[in-house]
């Protein structure tokens, strides 16, 4: 985390002298609706959140700007139910979540377009557009395991490192001269597989005992994100 504050605080000084005026920073947050495509099969949605730290350029007009941010996301899937049955032992094995959960920490850059709107006073609606890097911290697909089921994702073939886009838009309100509120929803696909799995032959079939070949599997996220946060503008003003 602390890596991650120090990047965005090293971009916000580059955009500040880059471009010698104001800058906003501000945090966000909220639900996530995370789904996956399994070898080209959609699964059904997770539902989980995020929260995230921006820092963006102001110029005078507040129309156009640069912005970076960095976050913590849980993305994934569900299954149908929570119930299986474990082939050892031929009992029920309930597990204790109900999706498949990849907790990412992700860094965007981007631009906003913004707009004049009179929906909530002198606001502003924005879309954006970004690249987007992942990193995987953690998974719960150790818990799978325990049912030594061929059918569910290995931790091994989990990959860390990730790219995509963000795409989105919202709306900034003022609360002040240098607070606003932010409503804000994006779509977040990745264009690599946060899993690759190539088959894996001569693997017992736990259900049946015959020897079987796990045929290849690539996991790919999609995920929407409804935020909502406050800017905060720090004012950069020349005294001749």
């Amino acid at each position: 985390m602390k890596k991650i504050l120090f990047t965005l605080l090293f971009i916000a000084s580059t955009i500040g002298f880059a471009f010698a005026q104001s800058y906003a920073f501000g945090l966000k947050g909220g639900p996530t609706i995370g789904t996956q495509q399994w070898d080209g099969f959609d699964r059904q949605p997770l539902f989980s959140y995020h929260g995230v730290a921006f820092i963006e350029s102001a110029p005078e007009d507040n129309s156009f700007a640069l912005f970076a941010q960095s976050g913590y996301h849980v993305k994934g899937s569900s299954i149908g139910g929570n119930l299986g049955i474990n082939p050892t032992t031929g009992n029920p094995f309930r597990f204790s979540s109900q999706g498949f959960e990849f907790h990412n920490i992700d860094l965007v850059l981007g631009a906003k377009q913004k707009f004049d709107k009179d929906f909530f006073g002198n606001s502003k609606a924005y879309y954006l557009f970004g690249v987007r890097g992942d990193y995987t911290i953690s998974t719960n697909l150790d818990e799978y395991q325990q049912v030594n089921s061929i059918y569910f994702p290995i931790p091994q073939f989990v990959r860390k490192w990730n790219y995509g886009a963000t795409v989105g838009g919202g709306f900034e309100v003022p609360l002040s001269d240098f607070v606003a509120g932010i409503l804000e929803l994006n779509i977040h696909p990745d264009f690599s597989n946060q899993y690759m799995q190539g088959a894996i032959p001569n693997v017992r079939n736990p259900f049946t005992g015959q020897l079987s070949t796990v045929p290849e599997r690539t996991i790919r996220n999609l995920t929407f994100e409804i935020s909502l946060g406050f800017r905060f503008l720090h004012k950069i003003e020349y005294i001749d």
